[in-house]
């Protein structure tokens, strides 16, 4: 059977297609098995950090003090620090830090990236170089400064911390989505909606800012592990979340390098924890990345929907380039 008659019967037997989140988590199982392997760290991040008080054995600032610096046993899984206070319940409770800072900085810095990357790579002109000229000299500064400068200011808290990162970050991240709006602006759609006298803002709105969700949502977990290593930092410097609540940055500075020969596995756990979960929101943002940026989707073959067994479909890129080399003749 010729090459073109094949292609034409693959289209032809196209049925409807899944949702697109179904077939995104078929997709993501499937081609991302690291990615996969991260979503799981998220989800799990979720389940402790929103359950916190139900997991964990203790009370984060339960002192015992005739149970100090303990070694890992099974009265106490992973030992005690120097107040008698179980590490495992102050893990989980770190937990919820991480995940409260993690998706409310990272939400915020998304807002604040899409209204100023919008408003500017929309408008463009005078506005678009006043508003990156104010991006610049705000990239300008080392990234540390600000948010020592900030939290010295606003005081060591959760919400202060998720406030500062939040905002920081947001301004300096609408470089990046103002480039997809500039790209989505050159469309044609966009000329035609203005031809039949669409305001600037159901413009901006039905067709600039829909179309930019899937960037927006790339950018939310591509950010949420640095949100989470900058609260770390940030606390183990002694200006993020104050004692005796429970950081793993903090807990890495105060008991963690105080007792690290004596009690090594103060420092091992907020460590491990940390890295686990950077670790695994990276791998989930790169898979989430790959799977909805249409131009890294890759692949040897272009998705066109459900054959009659329920069977996906695919055209290689050979035949496309050969069907359309045949119809040019």
């Amino acid at each position: 059977m010729a090459i073109n008659d094949v292609a034409d019967n693959q289209i032809a037997t196209v049925r409807k297609r899944r949702p697109q989140w179904q077939d995104f988590f078929i997709r993501l199982v499937k081609e991302k098995p690291m990615g996969t392997f991260g979503g799981v760290i998220v989800l799990l991040l979720l389940v402790v950090g929103l359950s916190a008080s139900w997991l964990a054995p203790h009370g984060y600032n339960a002192i015992d003090l005739y149970n100090r610096l303990k070694p890992p046993s099974t009265g106490h899984i992973l030992g005690t620090d120097q107040l008698g206070r179980d590490e495992l319940s102050r893990i989980i409770y770190g937990a919820r830090v991480s995940l409260i800072i993690g998706l409310g900085a990272s939400a915020i810095s998304t807002a604040i990236a899409a209204v100023i990357a919008i408003t500017s790579g929309y408008l463009g002109g005078n506005f678009d170089i006043l508003v990156q000229r104010v991006v610049d000299a705000w990239l300008s500064f080392p990234s540390l400064i600000l948010l020592l400068s900030a939290m010295a200011l606003l005081g060591p808290g959760v919400w202060q911390v998720t406030l500062v990162l939040g905002i920081a970050t947001g301004i300096g991240g609408s470089r990046i989505i103002r480039s997809g709006v500039i790209t989505i602006k050159s469309n044609i759609y966009i000329e035609g909606a203005r031809s039949i006298g669409a305001s600037t803002f159901q413009v901006l709105y039905n067709h600039i800012l829909r179309n930019m969700i899937p960037f927006l949502v790339i950018y939310f977990t591509v950010m949420m592990a640095g949100m989470i290593l900058a609260e770390a930092g940030l606390s183990f410097l002694g200006f993020g979340i104050p004692p005796p609540y429970p950081s793993w940055g903090g807990m890495l500075s105060l008991e963690g390098r105080t007792y690290m020969l004596q009690s090594p596995w103060l420092a091992l756990w907020p460590g491990l924890s940390l890295s686990l979960v950077v670790y695994g929101v990276n791998m989930f943002g790169d898979a989430v990345r790959d799977l909805l940026d249409p131009r890294l989707r890759g692949g040897v073959g272009t998705y066109i929907g459900i054959g009659e067994k329920g069977k996906k479909l695919k055209i290689s890129r050979k035949i496309q380039h050969r069907k359309e080399g045949k119809r040019e003749e």
